[in-house]
């Protein structure tokens, strides 16, 4: 291929690796004699016949099943479905297996969630040619972890997501940026990897309609409307994307933590019930991290899926529940009337640094304070990690409401937290 010069070639080689129907599939992979081939979807609330649908297997797909449609309507749509409660302990261990194969062809691996990641293999010619190596990790995949995946080749990462959505499944793909007039251009703005439907509806009032007319616009149009932002979708459209593959670091940026939640809730002290669970998962990530935040971040969904976000920044860096969950309250009540229903709920602590190396002002009423307090929640961690989330609980978390499932691992999870790659998994001499 014309972009893989194998040797003095500046020109780079991204592969983007994305697992089919990942969460099925891994079920599929484990339990081949039941899930194998059969209409499958992994949804959040199984047992109440509620919540929505996380994931479909391609022969649900084929029937009409989609992400995003609430149980009841996938099975109206497809009575042989069968329901699958999520296991984020099983996904994570494939998760690795996978991100352990690619990492054998290049360290410069990224993992972008928990079933995708983007390949450098700009200096992996003794591996073979770009596409060889697309092969080899596929076959490898397909034969070690019994799971399908897509690959994307292109020179840079938002040609090799494209190209990797593009034909599914098990597929692999090449984009040029010389194809993208042929191939892409004459598509809705909206199919352009990073373009939402909110931002595609704002440029539909620029009468700006596919890839090809947002490669054409002005961008000083653009820029005015959109700022740096605007000038990043044009250079998009015309395949240009210089960002790195950026191997995943010791320290996150942030970490959040979304739920879903299986009925609406619409009372102040139902989804005070939730971000309390939320700010406690959040801060105990936090912790494990040895990291402190600045900022807070709620994101509120309602059932129609409009979604909002709001913040806070803190005069003083924490690592507290009750600083966290004092926040999200604030913001709650600030940003939200109570009675709008609320589908979904999450908290994001942001501006993040080590524990270690950032100054903590103390006033004078909390300077003797402070490290009692903090030997006393070390204490509290080392307990719920030894003895599982629900040894120890304040009594605002307890209850049987949906709120509480958050703090259950195996069944709780986002696709985007990479927390699990960062540490060795509890179970690695089963690992893959």
């Amino acid at each position: 291929m014309d972009m893989a010069d194998q040797g003095a070639s500046k020109r780079r080689i991204i592969l983007h690796i994305d697992m089919n129907a990942f969460y099925c599939s891994v079920h599929a992979a484990e339990e081949p004699e039941i899930y194998k081939g059969k209409p499958t979807a992994v949804a959040g609330s199984v047992e109440l016949r509620k919540g929505i649908v996380v994931t479909s297997s391609y022969e649900a797909r084929a029937m009409g099943v989609r992400t995003g449609i609430t149980v009841r309507q996938a099975l109206t749509v497809c009575p042989e479905l069968i329901l699958i409660s999520p296991n984020f302990d099983l996904y994570r261990k494939y998760s690795r297996g996978f991100l352990r194969i690619a990492g054998n062809y290049t360290p410069l691996v990224e993992a972008v969630s928990i079933d995708e990641c983007f390949l450098d293999i700009t200096g992996s010619s003794q591996f073979g040619s770009p596409v060889e190596i697309a092969e080899t990790i596929a076959r490898r995949v397909k034969e070690e972890l019994s799971l399908p995946c897509s690959i994307g080749i292109a020179p840079n990462k938002l040609l090799a997501k494209m190209a990797s959505d593009m034909r599914k499944p098990n597929a692999i793909t090449i984009l040029r940026r010389r194809e993208m007039p042929e191939l892409l251009w004459g598509k809705p703005c909206q199919t352009l990897y990073g373009i939402g439907s909110k931002t595609a509806d704002k440029l539909l009032r620029l009468n700006i309609r596919t890839i090809g007319e947002l490669a054409a616009a002005d961008e000083k149009v653009l820029t005015e409307r959109f700022g740096v932002y605007g000038a990043w979708m044009k250079q998009a459209a015309n395949g240009i994307d210089d960002a790195p593959v950026v191997p995943l670091h010791d320290a996150p940026k942030s970490i959040g933590h979304t739920t879903t939640l299986p009925a609406d809730l619409t009372e102040r002290e139902q989804y005070r019930r939730v971000l309390l669970n939320l700010a406690d998962q959040t801060t105990r990530r936090l912790r494990h991290q040895r990291m402190v935040g600045t900022t807070v971040q709620i994101t509120i969904r309602d059932p129609d899926m409009r979604t909002i976000t709001r913040s806070s920044t803190l005069a003083i860096p924490t690592d507290t529940i009750e600083d966290v969950y004092r926040i999200a309250c604030g913001l709650m009540d600030d940003h939200w009337k109570e009675g709008n229903p609320v589908r979904l709920l999450g908290i994001t602590l942001q501006g993040l640094s080590p524990k270690e190396d950032t100054p903590l002002q103390l006033d004078l009423f909390s300077y003797e304070e402070k490290p009692r307090k903090d030997k006393l929640v070390s204490a509290l961690d080392s307990l719920r990690d030894k003895y599982g989330e629900d040894a120890i609980l304040t009594a605002g978390m307890l209850g049987d409401d949906p709120s509480t499932l958050i703090r259950n691992k195996k069944i709780r999870g986002t696709s985007l937290q990479k927390d699990f790659l960062r540490e060795k998994s509890a179970d690695g001499e089963n690992d893959y």
